[in-house]
């Protein structure tokens, strides 16, 4: 089952709630994939300075196709645009950015997010599997605020959200708050926190898709 094929909301529906919820002025640092349709949904009016681990400062939202610049590229390789006064810099630079804790929000992907906010998102431990760690690590570390958007389940149903990570682990307790296809999850020393739920989903069937323990704010 791919993402909203029945219910909740679609990827981009997702990338705007997120975009939503950046405050004015915030540094954010976008990881490779679907957290990169979040530059394309800031509020108008509202500034937002999205980092690329690759060296540039004030990425834009995605070119249009006849645009495109090859030498203007994310972490992921994929063509992005750059907002007046943007800045490029050498890698070594950006990661000093990050380690150094100057970028405020960071929005990741993930295999799975635990119950306390670990985070897996770089391998699921098959021995053949592709190691893909990238500058994870250093994001979950040195970033303010980790967010995760993700599908709720795998394409095969099983939960994302879990007790524990059975998958190598990117960092432990760094989650934030998760956004996915069927709701806003707040990760508290309480546990999971659902502040929203998806249009046609409700809490019982939340709660039958997430492999750990959900609670409704009073």
């Amino acid at each position: 089952m791919g993402i909203n094929e029945n219910k909740g909301w679609n990827r981009d529906q997702i990338a705007a709630r997120i975009a939503a919820d950046i405050p004015d002025g915030a540094y954010v640092n976008l990881g490779i994939g679907l957290p990169e349709l979040v530059a394309n949904y800031i509020p108008q009016g509202r500034e937002v300075i999205f980092h690329t681990e690759n060296g540039l400062l004030g990425v834009g939202p995605s070119p249009v196709k006849e645009e495109e610049d090859d030498e203007l590229i994310n972490a992921g390789k994929k063509p992005v645009t750059a907002i007046p006064g943007a800045c490029f810099f050498h890698h070594a630079d950006s990661f000093t950015m990050v380690r150094g804790g100057h970028i405020d929000i960071c929005v990741l992907g993930a295999f799975q997010v635990s119950r306390e906010g670990d985070l897996a998102n770089w391998s699921t431990g098959e021995p053949d599997a592709i190691p893909a760690v990238g500058g994870a690590m250093d994001l979950v570390q040195g970033v303010k605020t980790i967010i995760v958007f993700t599908q709720h389940t795998t394409r095969s149903g099983e939960p994302k959200i879990v007790e524990s990570c059975n998958y190598p682990l990117t960092g432990k307790g760094v989650v934030s708050h998760i956004y996915t296809d069927y709701a806003v999850i707040d990760v508290k020393n309480e546990g999971l926190f659902v502040r929203e739920m998806a249009p046609g989903i409700d809490f019982e069937f939340l709660k039958s898709c997430t492999g750990a323990e959900l609670k409704l704010y009073e």
